[in-house]
C-alpha cells in the first residue's frame, strides 16, 4: 500500500478552498498596530496573542535591530556548543528575577520549551497528571517522556484527585495545567489544584503563556492573580504573546533548571533564540515591569467587550481574560461565521476539532491593550449584524 494514500484521497481542505471558506495560512500583508491588511483589505486584528500590543512596539523594534548589528541574524548554533549570547543570560536573570525564581532558561520557541521541559522531568516510571485542555505541546512532551499519562476533565477537581489516587503507588506524579486555557479563556483552578498536589506529594508545572504580562499586579502571570505562586514548581511561558516577540521560557529552582538546561532535548539539539528575539524579549520584559497601565487597559477592554457580546446574547463561555469565545456549536457555520467577519473587516480565528471537542467549535477572539473604544465598539456592532443573519443570537 502506498503510503501516501491517506494525503491523495482528504479532501477535507479542498472542499472549504472550494467554498471560499478556508481560512488558514492566510498571509497578513502589513501590521499597523491593532490592524492588519489582508487580500488587500484594511481590517481590526481580534486574531493574533499580541495581548499588551507589544510586537508593533518601536522600543522592541530598535532592541532587536541593535542586536541584529552585534551578533548577526542567527547565532547558527545550540545553546549547548555555540550559540549562547550574553543576551540570552540577561534575559534568563531578568526573567527569574521578575518571576521571584532561582532560575529560567529560554528556548527557541515555546512549542519547543514544552517539548524539552517535560520530556527532560519525567521518566518511564513517573506519571504526567494533565487537564484535558492544555495545549498540544504539552501532550507532545509527555508523549517524547515515555511516561504514564492520564487526563482529567477540564477543571474538574474531583477528577484531578481520582487520577492522583489511580496513580501507581510510589511513581513520582507531575501535575501540569495551563494558566489560561488558548482557547476558551478560561483560568485554571489554581487553588484547588495546590491544595491536592500537597496532599498527594505531587509537583506542579503550569505553562502560563497567556497568562504571564496579563494577569497578576505585577503581570507575574495566574499565580500571582490567585495568590497561589509559590505552591507552582514550574512556571512556563513563551515570548509569542504579551512579550510581543518569539521564544519560551521555564523557571524554577536551580537544581531543575540546571538539569532541563543539561537533558532537555529541544535545548540541546536546537539552534538557540535568535538575538532579535533574545533582545525584544528583554525590551518587553522591561515595558511589563514598568507601564502597567497597559494590563489596566487591556482588562478594561476584556470586561466591556465580555459585557457587550453577552447583552447581544452570544454564549463567551467561562472566560475572564483577554481571549474571548464564541460558542457557535457547528463546523459548517462556524467557517460560515469567519468567512462573513473577515469580509465585514474583522480577523478572527475559527476553531474545530482537535483543538477543541467536536461539537464545541467557536470563534476565538483575543484582544490588545493597544484597539481603541472605537474600533471595539465596531466590532460589536459587526458581531451583532452577523450573529443575527445567522440567527446565532435572537432577531
Amino acid at each position: 500500500m502506498d503510503i501516501f494514500n491517506k494525503c491523495m484521497s482528504w479532501d477535507e481542505i479542498k472542499k472549504l478552498r472550494a467554498n471560499d471558506t478556508y481560512p488558514y495560512f492566510m498571509p497578513i500583508q502589513e501590521k499597523r498596530g491593532p490592524e492588519v491588511i489582508v487580500q488587500n483589505q484594511n481590517m481590526i486584528m481580534l486574531g493574533a496573542n499580541d495581548y499588551l500590543g507589544l510586537s508593533g512596539d518601536a522600543r522592541l523594534t530598535q532592541g532587536a535591530v541593535e542586536a541584529m548589528q552585534r551578533y548577526g541574524t542567527s547565532t547558527c548554533g545550540s545553546r549547548f556548543l555555540s550559540g549562547t549570547l550574553p543576551l540570552h543570560l540577561e534575559l534568563e536573570t531578568q526573567l527569574a528575577e521578575f518571576l521571584n525564581r532561582e532560575s529560567a532558561i529560554v528556548f527557541s520557541t515555546g512549542y519547543q520549551m514544552n517539548l524539552g521541559v517535560i520530556s527532560a522531568i519525567l521518566g518511564r516510571n513517573d506519571v504526567a497528571i494533565v487537564d484535558r485542555q492544555v495545549h498540544a505541546s504539552i501532550v507532545d512532551g509527555v508523549q517524547l517522556a515515555s511516561c504514564k499519562l492520564l487526563r482529567f476533565r477540564h477543571n474538574d477537581m474531583n477528577d484531578l484527585e481520582a487520577k492522583l489516587n489511580a496513580a501507581p503507588k510510589g511513581a513520582g506524579k507531575l501535575i501540569i495545567v495551563d494558566g489560561v486555557f488558548s482557547m476558551e479563556g478560561d483560568i485554571a483552578d489554581l487553588k484547588a489544584i495546590a491544595a491536592l498536589k500537597q496532599q498527594y506529594n505531587a509537583r506542579l508545572l503550569v505553562d502560563d503563556a497567556h497568562g504571564i504580562g496579563v494577569l497578576g499586579p505585577n503581570g507575574r502571570g495566574t499565580g500571582e492573580h490567585l495568590g497561589v505562586e509559590s505552591e507552582i514548581d514550574l512556571i512556563t511561558g513563551t515570548f509569542s504573546k504579551s512579550f510581543g516577540s518569539l521564544g519560551g521560557f521555564v523557571a524554577g529552582d536551580t537544581d531543575i533548571i540546571d538539569y532541563i538546561q543539561h537533558w532537555g532535548r529541544s535545548m540541546i539539539f536546537s539552534t538557540s533564540m535568535t538575538p532579535a528575539s533574545a533582545a525584544a524579549s528583554l525590551k518587553a520584559l522591561e515595558i511589563i515591569r514598568l507601564e502597567p497601565e497597559l494590563r489596566s487597559t487591556l482588562k478594561e477592554h476584556t470586561q466591556n467587550m465580555l459585557t457587550g457580546l453577552q447583552k447581544l446574547g452570544f454564549d463567551t463561555g467561562h472566560s475572564e481574560t483577554p481571549i474571548i469565545p464564541i460558542h457557535v456549536r457547528g463546523e459548517l457555520k462556524t467557517f460560515l461565521f469567519w468567512n462573513k467577519l473577515m469580509k465585514a473587516g474583522i480577523y478572527t480565528n475559527p476553531v474545530i476539532s482537535p483543538a477543541v471537542q467536536e461539537g464545541c467549535e467557536i470563534i476565538r477572539t483575543s484582544l490588545m491593550a493597544t484597539h481603541t473604544p472605537e474600533q471595539l465598539d465596531l466590532t460589536l456592532h459587526i458581531f451583532e449584524q452577523i450573529g443575527r443573519e445567522l440567527e446565532l443570537i435572537g432577531g
